[in-house]
């Protein structure tokens, strides 16, 4: 994921941020399927990483 990150910023963000003016905002979304369900405990750490970084939204679904 580094690594495609890094090529990211180089093949588009740059360009698009080269522009006169441009306002560039990236957004990242993330979805997992856990068949078995995630276990209280990752619901909790990965929530507090969320709250860490600042995330705007994050949220759990029980199907």
């Amino acid at each position: 994921m580094v690594r495609d990150a890094g090529t990211l910023s180089k093949e588009v963000v740059e360009h698009l941020t080269s522009q006169l003016g441009a306002q560039v905002e990236i957004t990242l979304e993330i979805q997992a399927q856990v068949p078995s369900g995630i276990p209280d405990k990752t619901v909790r750490d990965v929530s507090e990483n969320c709250r860490t970084l600042k995330f705007k939204t994050f949220e759990f679904e029980k199907e």
